[in-house]
């Protein structure tokens, strides 16, 4: 191939790439104002989330969490631990770093909350997945979150869930007492 050839493809290469780099940054663009940040924020992480970094032998990768999992550049799932995640109280909109390890561990950070607030409900089970009731809403809320706090159906439970976006996750914060508990027995 000559040179000329070889530099056509190149600009083609390099206008491909620039147009799914455009539509990745419209995309989280969009994402970011669904999550309540402003438009200055959203220009903010619009560049955050258009690249990643090597550092050394690690790979840096920032990305939004969903509840469940963080959702990097294109899209890209990234499953966080559901303990890091329950430990953390990690929120719904939460902005997350990865870096991945020379040796291929997944470390995550929290590098920015999302605004939050903290609300009182019930736990219930829907099928196979726990949700907390707040006014007729539910929240889903994470299996390990449920099990480290020994969580019961019907409890009543302190979580806390963004305060700009109309969120599906929570973070447990706590299970309040049970009025029935021989605990409040004892101490009355």
């Amino acid at each position: 191939m000559d040179q000329e050839t070889l530099f056509a493809h190149m600009l083609t290469a390099l206008n491909a790439a620039n147009a799914s780099l455009k539509e990745a940054e419209a995309y989280a663009g969009k994402l970011g104002r669904k999550l309540g940040y402003s438009k200055n924020d959203v220009g903010k992480l619009v560049a955050s989330l258009s690249y990643e970094d090597l550092e050394g032998e690690e790979k840096v990768v920032e990305g939004i969490f969903d509840g469940q999992n963080m959702i990097g550049p294109k899209g890209k799932v990234y499953t966080v631990p559901s303990n890091y995640a329950s430990k953390s109280k990690l929120v719904e909109g939460d902005l997350l770093k990865l870096t991945v390890a020379a040796n291929g561990a997944f470390i995550f950070k929290q590098i920015e909350p999302i605004p939050r607030k903290m609300a009182v409900g019930h736990l219930v089970l829907d099928g196979s997945q726990y949700q907390v009731l707040i006014d007729g809403k539910s929240y889903n809320v994470l299996y390990a979150s449920v099990t480290f706090y020994k969580a019961r159906v019907g409890d009543s439970l302190t979580i806390i869930i963004p305060t700009n976006i109309e969120g599906k996750w929570a973070a447990i914060e706590n299970v309040l007492p049970r009025e029935d508990s021989e605990e409040l027995e004892l101490s009355e």
